[in-house]
Order: structure tokens, then sequence, then C-alpha cells
């Protein structure tokens, strides 16, 4: 009885699979190359859009701010990423040390982190209505 059965499903399973074959004869037989290409293509389109949508914009925006840390120099004026203004009045290796306010005959002062700089100022002004410069 068991060797009936397995026997029923050999058989059936050889029926289906030649209608398979017979039905893709008649549709027209796809290649394995376009089988592929159909995968690779859309695949290799979606990573140059991802590269010239994100990547390169984000590789350039990151080039221009270590150029701008690179050329930061004594007397600069510039923008923490904090929101806190000041101008620069001396420059080690990844330490800043800003001017960022009046208190009394000197200036308030304040070292900061080189990376923590978002920009630097167009338009230089000096603590407490000074002229500009």
């Amino acid at each position: 009885m068991l060797e009936n059965l397995l026997f029923g499903i050999t058989s059936a399973l050889a029926e289906t699979s030649e209608a398979t074959a017979e039905a893709a004869a008649e549709l027209g037989e796809v290649s394995p190359l376009a089988a592929i290409l159909q995968l690779v293509v859309p695949m290799a389109l979606m990573v140059a859009v991802f590269y010239f949508m994100l990547i390169r914009p984000q590789r350039k925006k990151d080039k221009k701010v270590k150029e701008m840390l690179n050329a930061l120099k004594k007397g600069d004026r510039i923008t923490t990423i904090g929101g806190i203004y000041g101008t620069i009045l001396n420059i080690k290796d990844e330490t800043i040390t800003l001017a960022v306010g009046q208190s009394g005959d000197k200036p308030t002062e304040m070292t900061i982190a080189r990376w923590a700089v978002r920009g630097v100022e167009e338009v230089s002004v000096e603590n407490d209505g000074e002229i500009l410069a």
C-alpha cells in the first residue's frame, strides 16, 4: 500500500514537470543570461542612484568641512555646534581657545574641540559693540 502511494506521488510529479516543460516551451524559453541580467541590472541601477544621491554629496560636504577646519586661524570669528559665537585666540592640535565675551578688562576664554566648529563667520563682529572689522 505504501508502495502504491509513493508510486502515485512520483508519477504525479513527473506529469506535472512534463506539463511545466511543455508550457515553458510554448511561451518561449528564457535564457539563463537574460534571467541573470533581469536581476543584476536593477541592482546596479539602485547602487548608482544611491551613490549619486547620497554618498557623493556627503563626501563633498565632508571635504568642505575638513578644509574649513584646516584653514582656521587666530582671529577668525566662528560659530560652534552649540551656537556659541567667539573669536579664536589660540589653536593647538585638536583644541581651540575662544574669546566669547567681556569680563572686565579681558575677554572670557573658552576651550573647545576643533571638531565642534560649525562655521567661520564672514563678517567679524567684536564683542560688546566694538566696530565691525
